[in-house]
């Protein structure tokens, strides 16, 4: 379906580092950019740089206080908790404002290369970025570069965005950002707040209009629930809204391995719902998409695969799932983690799942989930909310 893909890579990303012990590990991203390689994936994209993120872009989101506060913590190093940094979660670092600058960088030169015509499809696998708030960081998170991406399309006259987060975390930050902007609509499937950081992301919030959009799912919820809710949910009021440009925030830690979460995906449910949303963006923002990366801690079995399928998709160049992962991409992985690669590019999956239209059962508290949303956002976009 690609026209022209652009990945925007710089080899400076994998320097937004917490440190060793910490779960935001950028080997996972070197890791993935050499499957990708060793792939021939990386063959059928165009390959471009980044320059940081500015004050004045930064500002689009953050305030100017935070952006001081987190260069003096880079400068010094030394932790400033009234924004967050020196948490666990968020450790301070020297040079955490040129690392988390260059990943802001980089999904505006996505949005940029998208905007622009220069590729129909464009790819940030090291942003996602998604729990940052204007004022401080969290989660993991210290600029929003997805939120930073949809306010420079903003700033240029778009006048509709839509935005997916498939990240097993709320998507708290670009809620937070675009709550009561009904030019931006947010979904977010995310771990159910109850039993999952951050604690937000209730089917009542609801925004401008309806246009937050929070389907909770059950701890244990895999593929074929999680697939279900998905097509109940995102491509109707994607139709309904009919985005401008799409932008996708694909955080992998849904993954069942994932150490911090409670999902059951599989690399090949999470491709399945790659595959959607390309075909998405084709239907109903005319092609144009813009795809981070985000979440995801399990480092070597998931991250780079999941992610290397994400590119391919955006390449419009899919990679078979039996596809074996290449002994060179093995010996990297031994070397960079002493860890067992995988040998192929599939967990064994066959991501198969009913549409809801084939009835609803109050009894599954996966419809149940995705009833209380479409109950809260579909009359409010002149849907009906019964399947």
């Amino acid at each position: 379906m690609s026209r022209s893909a652009r990945v925007i890579w710089d080899d400076a990303l994998t320097s937004y580092n917490f440190g060793p012990s910490h779960p935001l590990a950028p080997v996972r991203v070197e890791l993935t950019m050499a499957l990708a390689r060793e792939l021939g994936v990386l063959d059928k994209v165009e390959v471009a740089g980044c320059a940081p993120a500015g004050d004045d872009e930064l500002a689009m989101v953050h305030d100017r206080g935070y952006i001081e506060a987190v260069k003096r913590v880079s400068a010094a190093g030394r932790p400033d908790l009234a924004v967050g940094l020196g948490t666990t979660d968020n450790p301070a670092f020297a040079g955490v404002h040129e690392a988390s600058a260059l990943i802001a960088g980089a999904s505006l030169a996505a949005a940029r290369s998208v905007w622009e015509g220069a590729a129909e499809h464009a790819i940030n696998v090291a942003g996602g970025l998604h729990h940052a708030m204007p004022a401080a960081a969290s989660g993991f998170c210290v600029y929003n570069d997805p939120a930073l991406a949809i306010a420079w399309l903003l700033e240029r006259g778009v006048s509709r965005v839509a935005y997916v987060d498939v990240d097993v975390h709320h998507g708290d930050g670009v809620q937070t950002v675009f709550y009561n902007d009904p030019r931006v609509l947010t979904i977010s499937l995310h771990e159910s707040p109850r039993t999952l950081f951050p604690g937000t992301g209730f089917p009542e919030e609801t925004g401008a209009e309806g246009t937050a959009v929070n389907v909770a799912l059950p701890a244990g919820c895999g593929d074929s629930g999680w697939l279900r809710a998905f097509h109940a949910v995102v491509p109707p009021l994607l139709r309904e809204f009919g985005p401008e440009i799409l932008v996708t925030q694909h955080g992998c830690d849904s993954h069942a391995l994932d150490p911090l979460a409670n999902l059951m995906l599989s690399v090949d449910g999470q491709r399945a719902a790659y595959s959607a949303l390309h075909r998405l963006a084709h239907e109903t923002a005319g092609g144009r998409w813009i795809a981070t990366g985000g979440g995801g801690y399990e480092l070597v079995q998931v991250v780079p695969r999941a992610w290397t399928h994400l590119i391919a998709e955006v390449a419009g160049h899919p990679v078979d799932p039996a596809t074996p992962t290449g002994e060179g991409w093995r010996r990297l992985v031994r070397e960079r983690t002493g860890e067992a690669p995988p040998l192929t590019m599939t967990d064994g999956r066959n991501p198969e799942f009913r549409d809801l239209s084939s009835g609803y059962d109050p009894a599954d508290p996966i419809d149940r989930a995705v009833m209380a949303t479409r109950n809260a956002v579909f009359p409010l976009h002149g849907l009906d909310p019964m399947p």
